[in-house]
């Protein structure tokens, strides 16, 4: 069963109910140009796939769309859920038929901002738009894996190529509605990428202390400038000859708290659910935001959920298991003599790490409009703006359409070819769709008095050509 949402976001939430369904295609949201803090410079994302707001747009819309499962309730935002940073509550997650996965469902939070470019906890992909589109093709969690009868991903395009939003959405963003696995994998990338959190505790106490991650930062408390410390010197006997603290840093670096790509396990070998070892896990993602801001935890923690408390997560590190059959144990939670680490915390420095931990939880990204479901309660969408109007140029085609307004009859003269036209009115609902080869007059008689859209699509060249007109 799923946790209920954290009581500071149950209410926000009820305001989302009356902006989303529409999207502004004229006044996008900013993705590209997002403000981050210079000391955050670590960022995995490819040349080939730079932030554009109307790709992650459409990544938006992909993201929180059922229609990327095979039977219609399951969305990448399923598992991934704004409220808790963009992970799951549940300890695996839920997928087709009430089918569970193998691993709990990563936070997404600050997965930009990372030296490692692999994904999920195993990295089996190579980059983030590698991961995307393996949930929909998994069997399990949305369905189009193409196996076990199963449709494939090419049923998937088909799919959504019959759905009006995508047409436009797709041109929009792209030049043309074609619909491929590669263009999906970019604007759910580009989407992911976005979601970020940098207005934390930390991030405050950071500035006002310059900069210097050691100083002691003026809005902590001394528990939790006793808990940073503790994360960030090395740990007694551990590799270069050892400190006094929890060494935690050596892994989760500061100030992104990303994963050093180099780590090995953890100690954690369990497998969600089974009895089985699982040596692969060697993946994290960012420390930031393991809790919300009313403290409660965003799921259980580690890739089996097997630890359900941040204290449980200190004590595993304060005394790693000696597990013979760990043969990818990390070297740096190792020591000398076939031991582990042994860092004999006390019950205040594991209270102090638990306290510094919380500092790392923003507020903005579980409320903030722009990573929120685009959908209404009845799962439609609205797309609106003047940018719906395409001109010849870019069409390749000479189109005249007349009178306008119109009473009875649109004229619509185009040289001949093989188009398919619409008609929709402003919020989406379409009234027309007839298939054509040269001139013809469009008998409206029958529309409301109202604006609509005249859609011209090109199918040999997938080109689309859009006009507003008045009918009176």
């Amino acid at each position: 069963m799923k946790k209920k949402l954290p009581q500071f976001i149950t209410f926000l939430c009820l305001g989302f109910l009356f902006i989303s369904g529409t999207i502004d295609l004229d006044n996008l949201f900013n993705y590209a140009n997002q403000t981050i803090p210079n000391y955050i410079t670590k960022d995995n994302t490819p040349n080939t796939n730079p932030i554009d707001d109307k790709i992650a747009t459409l990544g938006r819309v992909l993201f929180y769309d059922k229609n990327l499962s095979d039977n219609n309730t399951i969305a990448c935002a399923s598992c991934h859920q704004q409220a808790f940073a963009f992970g799951d509550p549940d300890v695996t997650s839920t997928g087709l038929d009430g089918g569970q996965t193998g691993r709990h469902s990563m936070r997404l939070i600050n997965s930009r901002f990372a030296d490692e470019v692999q994904f999920f906890w195993d990295e089996r992909a190579a980059t983030l738009e590698d991961q995307v589109t393996q949930p929909i093709q998994d069997h399990v969690e949305m369905g189009f894996s193409g196996t076990n009868g199963d449709p494939d991903i090419n049923d998937l395009i088909t799919k959504l190529s019959a759905i009006d939003y995508y047409q436009t959405l797709f041109e929009f963003a792209f030049g043309d509605a074609t619909i491929t696995e590669e263009r999906m994998q970019l604007a759910l990338g580009q989407f992911v990428r976005s979601i970020q959190s940098f207005d934390s505790k930390f991030d405050v106490g950071l500035v006002q202390a310059g900069g210097n991650l050691n100083a002691n930062f003026p809005n902590f408390t001394a528990q939790e400038n006793e808990g940073k410390q503790l994360f960030l010197a090395p740990p007694p006997g551990g590799p270069g000859g050892g400190g006094n603290g929890a060494g935690c840093a050596g892994c989760h670096r500061p100030p992104e708290f990303d994963i050093d790509p180099n780590s090995l396990n953890n100690g954690l070998i369990t497998v969600a659910g089974s009895s089985a070892i699982d040596l692969t896990n060697t993946r994290s993602p960012s420390l930031r935001d393991l809790v919300n801001p009313d403290n409660s935890l965003n799921g259980p923690l580690m890739h089996d959920g097997s630890l359900s408390t941040l204290l449980d997560v200190v004590n595993h590190y304060n005394s790693i298991p000696n597990n013979p059959a760990n043969t990818n144990l990390d070297n740096r939670l190792s020591r000398p003599g076939g031991q582990t680490q042994q860092l004999n915390l006390t019950e205040d420095e594991k209270n102090a790490l638990v306290a510094f931990l919380g500092t790392l939880t923003g507020t903005d990204v579980y409320t903030n409009e722009i990573w929120s479901d685009p959908f209404d309660v009845s799962g439609n969408i609205t797309l609106t703006g003047g940018i719906l109007s395409t001109n010849e140029e870019s069409f390749g085609k000479s189109v005249t359409v007349y009178p306008n307004p119109v009473v009875t009859d649109l004229k619509l003269r185009i040289e001949s070819g093989n188009y398919r036209i619409f008609v929709y009115t402003i919020m989406g609902q379409k009234n027309l769709e007839i298939n054509i080869t040269e001139n013809t007059d469009l008998d409206l008689s029958s529309l409301s008095k109202g604006i609509y859209i005249l859609r011209i699509k090109d199918i040999q060249t997938n080109k689309v050509f859009r006009k507003k007109f008045i009918k009176q």
